[in-house]
């Protein structure tokens, strides 16, 4: 098993970062006494880091907000093209995204949906499905097909802040588990 979880982000006022912190302090916390061999998350800032480095792991993570209109963040539009030359076959990919449900009811966490059509286009595994319940929003390209679920975890600082950290508690949870690392309940 591998022994890292790469966790690529972009982040323009810093959130989606914060959030990509709080996951790599979570995951630690919760295999620090459980496993031998815990897993260490390395954080990829995608405006300094390649993108090219997702091919080196078998567990990704990857954070993204959603823009205004269900626009991509900048560093992701910027390394969009390229994320159609990477070879993702061997890997599971969890994915997060922050969005306003309340200011962009009709486009929230679009940007989610768009990044995990992406990643799964280039032969990746997903996990870290959330449900959609607890929400308040009209339409969003980031839920499966029977609309039951997020295709990873929506955030919204904007509006939930005080869930943000019960929510990746419980996320990281399942993602260590779908990852191998912790056996299910």
């Amino acid at each position: 098993m591998q022994e890292s979880i790469g966790l690529f982000y972009g982040s323009s006022t810093c959130y989606t970062e914060m959030a990509a912190e709080k996951i790599r302090d979570t995951i630690y916390a919760l295999t620090k006494h459980t496993l031998t061999e815990a897993p260490t998350v390395t954080l990829h800032n995608i405006a300094n880091d390649s993108i090219q480095l997702m091919e080196s792991y078998q567990c990704i993570i990857l954070g993204i907000p959603t823009w205004d209109y269900g626009e991509l963040q900048e560093d992701w539009e910027a390394n969009w093209n390229a994320l159609d030359h990477l070879d993702l076959q061997r890997a599971k990919v969890a994915l997060y995204g922050l969005g306003d449900q309340i200011g962009y009811p009709q486009w929230f966490q679009d940007a989610l949906g768009y990044l995990w059509a992406k990643v799964v286009n280039q032969g990746a595994t997903a996990v870290g499905y959330w449900p959609n319940c607890g929400y308040e929003f009209e339409q969003s390209k980031a839920l499966t097909e029977d609309r039951q679920l997020f295709v990873g975890l929506a955030l919204d600082d904007e509006n939930q802040l005080e869930l943000t950290d019960q929510y990746i508690d419980r996320w990281c949870r399942q993602v260590l588990r779908e990852f191998g690392y912790l056996e299910s309940d």
